[in-house]
């Protein structure tokens, strides 16, 4: 078995999620329809969501047999008969919807952690082969250039992404929240895959993101790259990003930021 440093980690993520790019275009070229549907109607699960995902199971259980996988459609798989400390993080298609609907925005995502931190990560569109990289220490690459997140320093001029849950209560709630915070930005951008817009936020092409509900797949690799182009990448009131709330935004829009969706309760309702 390789080692596990962040960069033989990611040499690994990038070659396993180029291949389940690969395949997850194919699936959408030939046509794709609803597998199945998850926590409410319009959650929706293709043959390709879980065709991409065992794929990548069964690269990795071949290529590092001792390291655990979190995935969003087969879930938590058991280590290896040593365990290694390592465990991969995969959601096979981020933007399920868009990926249905053939909008350019879905991508594979892919992190390794160790020991429980997410050391290396790889967010590859499988429309446009667009490709963000990360290293923890080692900053956030794409296309051979290092990212730096946005400088900007005014809240009003911020454009901000964000992204709504499936549950129609949840949504109803999330649709409060930014139209409190509509008039205090630039304006509002709403693609409909997590780990992208983090990716976008990296390297400044929108100012912050902020989303509630997302899962470990959703965040594991994005949030790496966001947070090793400078932003900073949180809860709110000090806690960790999480279901609750990310929160991705520079230094410098974090605080004006997290006060406003604090005051407007981003982290509640259901």
């Amino acid at each position: 078995m390789t080692g596990s440093t962040p960069q033989e980690l990611l040499a690994i993520a990038i070659d396993v999620a180029r291949e389940a790019a690969d395949t997850a275009y194919r699936m959408r070229a030939a046509g794709v329809e609803v597998a199945a549907t998850k926590s409410t109607i319009t959650d929706v699960v293709t043959a390709a969501d879980r065709a991409v995902e065992r794929q990548v199971l069964d690269t990795l259980a071949t290529i590092r047999p001792d390291d655990s996988v979190l995935g969003e459609e087969y879930g938590e798989g058991a280590p290896g008969a040593t365990g290694s400390g390592v465990r991969w993080i995969v959601d096979p298609i981020d933007g399920t919807v868009n990926y249905l609907y053939g909008l350019a925005h879905s991508a594979v995502s892919l992190a390794a952690e160790v020991d429980g931190v997410v050391v290396a990560g790889v967010v590859r569109n499988l429309f446009t082969g667009e490709e963000w990289t990360a290293t923890l220490g080692g900053g956030a690459w794409r296309a051979g250039q290092r990212l730096r997140c946005s400088t900007e320093t005014d809240l009003g001029q911020a454009l901000v992404a964000t992204g709504f849950g499936y549950d129609a209560a949840r949504r109803s709630h999330q649709a409060r929240v930014v139209a409190g915070l509509i008039s205090h930005v630039r304006d509002i951008r709403r693609l409909g895959a997590a780990a992208l817009d983090l990716c976008l936020a990296a390297e400044g092409r929108v100012d912050a993101y902020f989303e509630k509900g997302l899962a470990a797949w959703d965040q594991a690799a994005g949030g790496l790259v966001a947070s090793e182009a400078g932003l900073r990448v949180a809860g709110l009131r000090g806690l960790p990003a999480g279901p609750d709330l990310v929160i991705a935004a520079p230094e410098a829009l974090f605080g004006p930021l997290h006060d406003r969706l604090d005051d407007l309760d981003a982290a509640g309702g259901p």
